[in-house]
C-alpha cells in the first residue's frame, strides 16, 4: 500500500516522485515503462542519435498527415528514468512570459501565468553563471554553457548578427529575441536529466520504491475515485493501492492513452472500443500542439564535421575527462526571431547544427553540412490522441494535424527567406557552398509551401492532450479542459495528471524546463503547500535562488 502511484519517470514523474518522498511519512510508487538510465549512450551528449529506435524511445509514428502529403512522421519519446529528457538535446528554455499570461488571461489557469512560475523555474534550477534576477543556483537541475561549440555554429551566429538580428546571451532573461548559443542541461560534460537531478539523488529514501520495466495497463477508478493501478512488470500483471492519490505523469502521449483506457475520456470513441466509461471527459487526447519543423540546409566542405571528430579518441578524452567533441548537445546555437514586428512574441526558433539532420535524425550525418532547423513556435494547428486498441500494449493513433490551420504556413515561408540571407552574409558565406533544402531550384511562395509539406516534422514538443483550464473561461477558451488549475481530473477523485499533456498551449520554446517546472509547482499543490509568492525578475534586483 502507498500513498501516491505516480505513473511515469519522465522529467515530470521524477520530480514529483523526489519532492513527495520528501516527507519520510508519505509513501511514494513510481512506476516506469521503460528500463534504468544507465547505458553510456545516455549519458555522453553528443550520442543522441543513438537513443532513438532503441529500448529507450517508445519509437511512435504520427497517422498519415492530410497537410504534409500524407507522410507518417517518426516521434521519439523517451521510454527511460528520466523520459525524454533522457533522450533530449538538453537545451534549456523556459518559454515566453507571452506563452503563461496566456495560460491565465485566455484559459483562466489562475496561478500559472509568468511571475507564478518563474520561482520555481528559480527553485528548480543551478545555473552555473550563478543567481540573478532570472536564474537560481541551488536547485536539482544543473544548467551550464556548452564546454564545446563548433566553429561552423559560431559562424551562424555571427552571419545572423551581420543580418540584423540582435545578440542575445541568455534566453531565459529579459528578452527572448535574438540570437546566441543556448545553455543546456548537462552537468560536468554530461547530460543531467531529470533522473539525475530529482530521482537518483532520492532513491535510496526508505519511502520510495520505483519500479521499472512496469507498463501501467490501467487506473482502477471505483465509485468515481481512483484507487489504485494495474500494471504489466516483466509479463505479470500486478495491482497496487493508492490511499491518497494516483498521479499520471506519462506524457502527452501516453497520460490521454492512459485515461482513456481507463475508462476517462469521450464516451463515443470509448465505446468504439468497448470500454466502461468512468467518466465522459470529450477533451481527453484532444488539443494536441507540437512545434513543427523544417531544416534548412547547405554544404560546408571546408569545415571539419562533427562526425569526423567522433572517433575512439574523442571518446576516451570525454570518458577520462568529459570534455572535447562529445561534450556537444549538437544544437548547440540558435535563438527567437519574429516574422512580423508586430507580433507580441517570437514565432520562429532557429536550431543551428554543425552536420546535416536527415529523416528526423535517423540518417547517419557523414557528410559536411549546417542545418538550420526551422521551428514554428507560434502554432495555430491542433490534433488529437486516439486509441488504436483497448489493448494497452499497442501504440495509440498520433495526428497532429500539422499544418491544418494554414496561418502556420506563412512565417514558415519568410523564416525560410530569413534563413537563406543569413546563409548569405559573412562570415557564414565563406563556408557554405550548395544549398542542400530547400535548394536552388524551390524559389517561388507556391513552391516553397510544397516543399515545406514535404519537409516537415517535429522538433518533439508534444504537449496538451489532457489540458488544464479554469472554470470561468472554459465557455470562451473554445478548450473543453480536462484537469483544472490544481491539476486534477475533472470527474475523478483523487486522480491528477502531471505532465506536459496540462498545458493549454506550448510554450516558445523546448519544452522540457517548463515541464519540471510545472511539476515543481504541482508537488506544492498536492501536499497542500502555499505556492512559492508570484515575483517578477525585471522588478527584482536579485532573486532568491529558490530552493526551500
Amino acid at each position: 500500500m502507498y500513498d501516491y502511484v505516480i505513473v511515469g519517470a519522465g522529467s515530470a514523474g521524477c520530480v514529483l516522485a523526489a519532492r513527495l518522498s520528501e516527507n519520510p511519512g508519505v509513501r511514494v510508487l513510481l512506476l516506469e515503462a521503460g528500463p534504468p538510465d544507465t547505458a553510456d549512450e545516455i549519458h555522453i551528449p553528443a550520442a543522441i542519435n543513438l537513443l532513438f529506435k532503441t529500448a529507450y524511445d517508445w519509437d511512435y509514428q504520427t497517422v498519415p498527415q492530410d497537410r504534409a502529403l500524407g507522410r507518417s512522421i517518426y516521434w521519439p519519446r523517451g521510454r527511460v528514468l528520466g523520459g525524454s529528457s533522457a533522450i533530449n538535446a538538453m537545451i534549456y528554455i523556459r518559454g515566453n512570459r507571452h506563452d503563461y499570461d496566456s495560460w491565465r488571461d485566455d484559459y483562466g489557469c489562475d496561478g500559472w501565468g509568468y511571475t507564478d512560475l518563474i520561482p520555481y523555474f528559480l527553485r528548480a534550477e543551478a545555473n552555473s553563471r550563478g543567481a540573478s534576477a532570472y536564474h537560481g543556483d541551488s536547485g536539482p537541475l544543473s544548467v551550464q554553457d556548452l564546454k564545446f561549440k563548433s566553429a561552423l555554429t559560431g559562424d551562424f551566429v555571427a552571419a545572423a548578427r551581420v543580418y540584423g538580428l540582435p545578440a542575445n546571451d541568455d534566453f531565459n532573461g529579459q528578452e527572448q529575441d535574438g540570437v546566441g548559443y543556448y545553455q543546456v542541461t548537462q552537468k560536468g560534460g554530461c547530460r543531467w536529466s531529470a533522473a539525475d537531478a530529482y530521482l537518483h539523488p532520492a532513491a535510496d529514501r526508505p519511502n520510495l520504491t520505483i519500479v521499472t520495466d512496469a507498463l501501467v495497463t490501467g487506473v482502477d477508478i471505483r465509485a468515481g475515485r481512483a484507487t489504485g493501478v494495474r500494471y504489466l512488470h516483466r509479463g505479470v500483471e500486478e495491482q497496487v493501492s493508492a490511499e491518497a492519490e494516483v498521479i499520471v505523469s506519462a506524457g502527452a502521449v501516453g497520460s490521454p492513452q492512459l485515461l482513456m483506457l481507463s475508462g476517462v475520456g469521450p464516451a463515443d470513441h470509448l465505446h468504439e472500443h468497448n470500454i466502461a466509461v468512468m467518466a465522459d471527459s470529450p477533451g481527453v487526447g484532444g488539443n494536441l500542439v507540437d512545434h513543427p519543423v523544417v531544416t534548412a540546409m547547405w554544404s560546408a566542405p571546408k569545415a571539419r564535421s562533427l562526425w569526423e571528430q567522433a572517433g575512439r579518441r574523442n571518446l576516451a578524452r570525454w570518458q577520462l575527462t568529459h570534455s572535447g567533441p562529445m561534450t556537444t548537445n549538437i544544437a548547440e546555437a540558435g535563438g527567437f526571431t519574429r516574422t512580423d514586428p508586430a507580433l507580441v512574441a517570437p514565432d520562429i526558433q532557429w536550431h543551428v547544427l554543425p552536420v546535416p539532420y536527415l529523416d528526423g535524425g535517423l540518417t547517419d550525418p557523414a557528410t559536411r553540412a549546417l542545418s538550420v532547423l526551422i521551428t514554428l513556435v507560434s502554432v495555430g494547428s491542433r490534433g488529437r490522441i486516439r486509441l488504436h486498441s483497448a489493448d494497452p500494449r499497442h501504440k495509440p493513433e498520433i495526428d497532429p494535424a500539422y499544418l491544418s490551420d494554414l496561418a502556420d504556413l506563412d512565417p514558415l515561408v519568410k523564416a525560410v527567406g530569413i534563413a537563406r540571407d543569413i546563409a548569405a552574409a559573412r562570415p557564414l558565406a565563406r563556408q557554405l557552398t550548395t544549398e542542400l533544402a530547400p535548394g536552388p531550384q524551390v524559389q517561388s511562395e507556391a513552391e516553397l509551401r510544397e516543399w515545406i509539406r514535404g519537409a516537415v516534422s517535429t522538433i518533439y514538443h508534444p504537449v496538451g492532450t489532457c489540458a488544464m483550464g479554469g472554470d470561468s473561461k472554459l465557455a470562451a477558451s473554445k478548450l473543453t479542459s480536462v484537469v483544472d488549475t490544481e491539476l486534477r481530473v475533472r470527474g475523478v477523485e483523487r486522480l491528477r495528471v502531471v505532465d506536459a499533456s496540462v498545458m493549454p498551449t506550448v510554450p516558445r520554446g523546448n519544452t522540457n524546463a517548463p515541464t519540471i517546472a510545472l511539476a515543481e509547482r504541482a508537488a506544492d499543490l498536492i501536499q497542500g503547500r502555499a505556492p512559492l509568492a508570484a515575483m517578477d525578475p525585471a522588478d527584482t534586483k536579485l532573486a532568491p535562488a529558490g530552493s526551500r
